[in-house]
């Protein structure tokens, strides 16, 4: 089982049979391409975007994102779907309208066989666990904890809102984002999403504004469906360098104060404590993780 976790600031949704999106993909910036299987894909063309998935995945891993398939959720389709998924260059799959920790289970089970029958490593492909109605919310924490496989928890907030018949808006979900926030990080694994709808494009200022509350709210990453906001969510998700050289001064006049036998000391007229250091160690794991992969570059 492969046990490093990824880091997905920006996810790039590009249907898969549609060659003009798929070609350029890679040239976008983005952490991790999501090959759309479900909803960018008409009931009549999904045989054709099955088919196109190893060839697609080849191209738009070129500059170095990782590749997830999202998946539909009606059970036969899902099993199609799993089968053309579990190729060479595919690094997970997206579970949507996750029902529970059975059904995560359930496609486990699946993708270890489909895994096996195609000669991968079993336990290679990762899992992104969408929840997205009311019905599941309360089993966020548990769908989370289903399979090693997750490495990210999300709310469908589309799908979510049209469900309990709302607006996508900030008011109407934030109860929502928050119990698949806090189901998320509770479980260990990425906790994926904005404040708002990522639907909206035309105002990229606002986008990234929305981007940059949610960091702060606590998301690690998310979504987005037009290139023009993988630049934007890139840099809303990455540490500032001032937030970078103020986490490094809050480890120095750590250690400094307990070599000296003191448990708290002021910086910048600010206490620091085991709080504020464990979080300020957190944002430098966080951007050395980014600064491993060589992400930074796609900051702009």
């Amino acid at each position: 089982m492969r046990r490093e976790k990824p880091v997905w600031r920006s996810c790039l949704y590009v249907p898969a049979h549609v060659g003009r999106f798929v070609e350029k993909a890679h040239t976008r910036g983005a952490d991790c391409i999501q090959l759309d299987l479900e909803d960018a894909v008409p009931p009549g063309e999904k045989a054709a975007a099955r088919r196109a998935i190893p060839a697609a995945a080849a191209m738009v891993r070129q500059a170095g994102a990782d590749v997830l398939v999202r998946i539909n959720a009606p059970l036969s389709m899902a099993v199609e779907d799993v089968r053309a998924a579990v190729v060479p260059g595919v690094d997970g799959i997206i579970v949507t309208k996750a029902r529970g920790a059975d059904h995560v289970a359930l496609l486990d089970e699946l993708v270890s066989e489909c895994e096996a029958a195609a000669g991968l490593e079993v336990g290679r492909l990762w899992f992104q666990v969408l929840v997205e109605a009311p019905e599941a919310l309360a089993k966020s924490e548990a769908i989370a904890r289903a399979s090693p496989r997750v490495v990210a928890l999300g709310l469908g907030a589309e799908d979510f809102a049209t469900a309990i018949e709302s607006e996508p808006s900030e008011e109407a979900l934030a109860v929502a984002r928050s119990i698949t926030l806090y189901a998320a990080r509770a479980a260990g694994v990425m906790p994926l999403g904005l404040s708002g709808t990522l639907a909206g494009f035309g105002d990229i200022a606002a986008f990234e504004a929305m981007a940059m509350r949610s960091r702060r709210l606590g998301f690690a990453g998310a979504a987005c469906i037009n290139p023009a906001q993988v630049a934007p969510l890139n840099r809303a998700f990455t540490p500032s360098p001032g937030e970078v050289e103020y986490a490094r001064r809050v480890i120095e006049v750590d250690a400094a104060a307990r070599a000296e036998g003191r448990g708290a000391v002021a910086l910048d007229g600010k206490m620091i404590d085991v709080p504020v250091v464990r979080r300020a160690a957190a944002l430098l794991a966080r951007f050395a993780a980014i600064e491993a992969r060589g992400a930074l570059s796609r900051c702009v």
